[in-house]
């Protein structure tokens, strides 16, 4: 058995979400476990690192399984290619140790929220972006950000609390930054290499794990700074009220990105 780790990018726009579900739902997961059993014959369940909502991209998810196909691994992603629709895109497919396991093993995950705030709107980045017309102030949402970096009960951003488990998530860095749509929706890193005086704005978190539609709802709140109609201030006092109705609206689904997982490097090496 090989345990074999995918690192792929989809556009969203036209799937339930991640995860395989009954009836005739189109998932992301559905279409990739389709296509290994055309290649290998095997029936697959495919682990990934984060199951994105319906209408949400990526550019760095990461998924794994084990196989018995005899496929050498650096075949394994032109064969995939094969069977896989034009909205799904494999990056790179390497073999792991048998430990590795693509949901449980992340240090972090980065997503990327991509706001159109050009008085303009883009016609071919509907489907990518938020479009917020009034000129958003930045450095007003950074510092804003910024209150919700460490570890704390983050329910005050989470769509579905009361949860069976915990809401204490840490969050290592929030990112609020002026780019191009070109350098956002094709690179892995961020604010260093994609900032500049431009009419895209990101709302960049990492973190060690992601309640229900945390990011959205951050981005919400952090547009309401930007706007002016709520301070950084408030955003604090959000987060230490720990209820959901004092944080602002769920931004919509189709700007969010998941950028990159972070593993341990010696989970990721035989």
């Amino acid at each position: 058995m090989k345990n074999l780790r995918l690192l792929l990018a989809y556009d969203g726009t036209d799937f339930a979400g991640w995860q395989a579900q009954s009836g005739r739902y189109r998932t992301v997961q559905g279409v990739l476990e389709e296509a290994i059993e055309k290649l290998t014959g095997e029936e697959t369940r495919l682990l990934c690192a984060g199951r994105t909502d319906a209408g949400v991209h990526a550019l760095g998810q990461v998924a794994s399984f084990q196989t018995r196909s005899s496929i050498p691994v650096d075949r394994w992603h032109l064969a995939l290619r094969e069977h896989l629709p034009e909205d799904v895109i494999i990056r790179e497919v390497s073999e792991v140790p048998r430990r590795f396991h693509a949901t449980y093993s992340p240090l972090s995950k980065r997503y990327r929220y991509l706001i159109n705030n050009s008085y303009v709107e883009d016609l071919f980045l509907r489907r990518y972006s938020w479009r917020v017309r009034p000129h958003l102030d930045v450095e007003a949402m950074q510092d804003a950000a910024e209150r919700l970096i460490g570890t704390y009960d983050f329910r005050s951003f989470e769509s579905n609390w009361p949860n069976n488990n915990t809401s204490v998530r840490t969050i290592f860095d929030i990112r609020v930054y002026r780019s191009s749509h070109v350098r956002m929706l094709q690179s892995f890193s961020c604010h260093e290499e994609c900032s500049g005086n431009d009419d895209f704005v990101a709302v960049e978190v990492e973190a060690d794990g992601f309640l229900y539609n945390m990011v959205r709802i951050i981005t919400g709140t952090l547009v309401d700074v930007g706007k002016g109609l709520k301070t950084p201030d408030d955003v604090e006092s959000i987060r230490l009220g720990m209820d959901r109705r004092l944080a602002g609206d769920t931004s919509p689904a189709h700007g969010l990105f998941l950028v990159k997982v972070y593993y341990p490097e010696e989970e990721e090496q035989l």
